[in-house]
């Protein structure tokens, strides 16, 4: 009898951690693992999923074409892990402000980024267009929700001051997983050439946005979160706590201008003000764009949004 206990004891052992792993790895799959990726080919046009964007279709394909038609240059960088990263370099003027864009989760840069070279465009400024790790034209299959992502972004800073030179007058934006991208990396000390960091619609931390995304889903955060980190950790290999931006905008020695849209229902505006109270930055800026959903502010409000930017510049002192 007491072997048996120990053979159900063992089983139901074995059947707990079976469940456990399988769960961890779906997890892993679903929300880390980037898959084989086709981009638009010639005359294709890729528009975010949900009817939000419906009425920007025309604006957003117009800027793709745009974009495709300006001349670039495309660069390629080496991870700190070893993935080829790529990202093409639209130049508004020799000598004009940088900035160095980062995309959204399960985005690439031509989709989401092509209305940035428009803004850039209309600010004076140059734009370098990347494309994460596991997306686009770059190599891999993980998306880290910013934790890796934004040791590549501080890569392409050290590239881009030795390709463009230490008088360059540098800008880390990115919009959504891009933003928390960039504000991840200002959490560190950044060379002097970088100007200030623009995040669009960013979310607090990994963790808050994954389980706001499970409790949209109708899922159970707090019993299926610790199966999403340990998937990140057994089948990712990296630890989805290790940091978070407001983490880094309690370190953050930047200027930085926050924008969101008060009607974005997948980040929440709340979680742009939040880390607008907790940023220590020299110079700080929330743009609120009324009405406008995720990563909208700029379609909804182009000027409103520009010269808000615009605004911020001066309010920091930059002559640009």
């Amino acid at each position: 009898m007491d072997l048996l206990w120990l053979w159900i004891v063992l089983g139901v052992m074995g059947f707990l951690a079976l469940a456990t792993l399988t769960t961890a790895f779906i997890c892993y799959r679903l929300m880390l693992y980037s898959g084989p990726r086709r981009l638009p080919g010639e005359g294709e046009y890729e528009i975010p999923v949900g009817d939000i964007y419906t009425a920007f279709r025309d604006d957003m394909i117009a800027w793709t074409k745009m974009i495709r038609a300006f001349p670039y240059k495309e660069y390629a960088i080496q991870s700190h892990d070893g993935l080829t990263l790529r990202a093409k370099f639209y130049e508004y003027e020799a000598g004009a402000p940088i900035e160095l864009m980062f995309h959204g989760y399960r985005g690439y840069a031509e989709r989401d980024l092509s209305g940035g070279v428009e803004r850039c465009f209309q600010l004076g400024h140059s734009a370098l267009l990347i494309d994460h790790r596991g997306a686009g034209l770059s190599d891999g299959n993980l998306i880290t929700f910013g934790i890796l992502e934004r040791r590549d972004c501080l890569s392409w800073v050290d590239f881009a001051v030795e390709e463009f030179g230490s008088d360059a007058r540098l800008i880390l934006s990115g919009i959504s997983m891009g933003a928390t991208t960039v504000m991840m990396a200002a959490g560190t000390d950044l060379p002097s050439q970088i100007q200030y960091v623009l995040a669009d619609c960013g979310y607090t931390s990994p963790k808050e946005i994954i389980s706001k995304v499970m409790v949209d889903m109708k899922l159970p955060p707090r019993l299926l979160y610790p199966f999403a980190s340990m998937g990140a950790r057994l089948f990712g290999h990296f630890n989805l706590n290790e940091y978070s931006p407001m983490e880094a905008m309690r370190e953050c020695k930047m200027p930085v201008v926050f924008a969101h849209g008060d009607a974005d229902d997948f980040v929440p505006y709340d979680m742009s003000v939040r880390l607008f109270e907790a940023c220590t930055g020299r110079h700080k800026k929330l743009v609120t764009i009324h009405g406008a959903g995720h990563g909208l502010a700029f379609p909804v409000a182009q000027e409103e949004y520009v010269e808000a930017l615009k605004e911020f510049k001066r309010e920091c002192g930059f002559d640009f």
